[in-house]
């Protein structure tokens, strides 16, 4: 009987017996570990995974941690100034030993499943608190209480309507009683000389006010 297991994403054809290299697992040597991903079963009968076999496993006995062979990487870059690089690397690895192939009932069996070393996290952080959104530098100004919708005058926006309220403009009937005086002082105020009389503000005020 064989399977087809995967682990640290190869793919393997194992018998019990055989002895493989695999990518680096959390496991002490010694230790007794089972693959879970067991892709197929071959023998009397083929069974096929979609993607894996349920209830199959391939257990096996961890012989030692090893490094793979050395493997050099040269770069050159012509262009940058003919530089050149050398890298040596030898991939971290775990020598073990099949034991058993099951065909069904791993998940009662109790052996260890065999998790790659970069799997193997410490407790997860305790998420971060989110920033507090930052306040509006600027708020608006709340308008008073009862006060009038000064945006119905011609030429008023929100921004406008800011500004008068911040003034201490806040009904119809204070605008209706603006005097030639009044009119230049808050021509100067809001920065749109002529914008009052051209708008007609005061008149629109008086008929607002009744």
């Amino acid at each position: 009987m064989f399977a087809v297991l995967k682990t640290g994403g190869k793919q393997y054809k194992v018998q019990a017996g055989d002895v493989l290299r695999v990518e680096k697992l959390a496991a002490d040597a010694g230790e007794k570990i089972q693959f879970n991903e067991v892709l197929m079963l071959g023998g009397d009968k083929t069974v096929v995974g979609a993607p894996f076999v349920e209830g199959a496993a391939v257990q096996a006995d961890v012989i030692d941690q090893i490094k793979g062979d050395k493997l050099i990487k040269f770069v050159k870059r012509r262009r940058k100034h003919s530089s050149k690089r050398t890298v040596g690397h030898r991939q971290k690895l775990t020598l073990v030993r099949v034991t058993d192939i099951l065909a069904s009932g791993a998940d009662k069996s109790g052996v260890k499943a065999a998790i790659g070393s970069g799997s193997v996290a410490a407790a997860p952080a305790a998420p971060a608190k989110a920033a507090p959104k930052k306040a509006a530098a600027k708020k608006a100004a709340p308008a008073a209480e009862g006060a009038d919708d000064l945006k119905k005058l011609s030429g008023v926006g929100p921004a406008l309507e800011k500004k008068l309220l911040e003034a201490g403009i806040t009904s119809f009937a204070q605008i209706a009683a603006w005097t030639d005086a009044d009119i230049a002082e808050f021509d100067e105020k809001l920065s749109f000389k002529g914008r009052i009389e051209r708008e007609g503000w005061v008149e629109q005020a008086k008929d607002l006010a009744k």
